[in-house]
């Protein structure tokens, strides 16, 4: 399947993310993409078997911001280094995932991106609730990536 281009709305706010100096233009990577994803996909398996709440979120986060950077790599985009770079990730998800199926699922990366923050800075603990939508966010957000034609195999 081919990768669903970017609407010219989507290209323009991309364009944008990319004059702020928040992201770089590289050429799109698919072998990068791949490995992303499978790295997201094995999370995605692991999640049933952990015991703790905090690993259990952590893990479907991790696949989260997995899945965030084969995107970014499929369609030819890096974050920059420094502050900023996991909420790049969240803006560019909204932005390229803004439809079914998906489109709350990328909405929710900021939100679990916050609540990872409290738990690691703030010694904020996670709740049954927090990890099943951590789950379900990893999980509709891999759908989504798919849908898009994001490699996956």
């Amino acid at each position: 399947m081919a990768l669903t281009p970017l609407t010219p709305a989507q290209q323009q706010a991309v364009d944008a993310l990319v004059a702020q100096g928040r992201l770089a233009l590289v050429p799109s990577d698919d072998a990068r993409a791949l490995i992303f994803m499978h790295q997201a996909a094995d999370a995605i398996v692991d999640l049933p078997h952990l015991t703790k709440l905090q690993n259990r979120f952590n893990l479907a986060y991790d696949a989260c911001h997995d899945i965030g950077e084969a995107l970014l790599a499929a369609f030819g985009y890096r974050t920059l280094v420094g502050p900023g770079q996991h909420e790049v990730i969240g803006r560019f998800l909204r932005l390229v995932i803004d439809a079914p199926p998906g489109e709350q699922d990328a909405r929710r990366f900021d939100h679990l991106r916050r609540a990872r923050n409290q738990q690691r800075y703030d010694a904020r603990r996670f709740g049954e609730a927090d990890v099943a939508l951590a789950v379900q966010t990893a999980t509709g957000l891999f759908a989504a990536a798919v849908h898009r034609g994001v490699p996956h195999d």
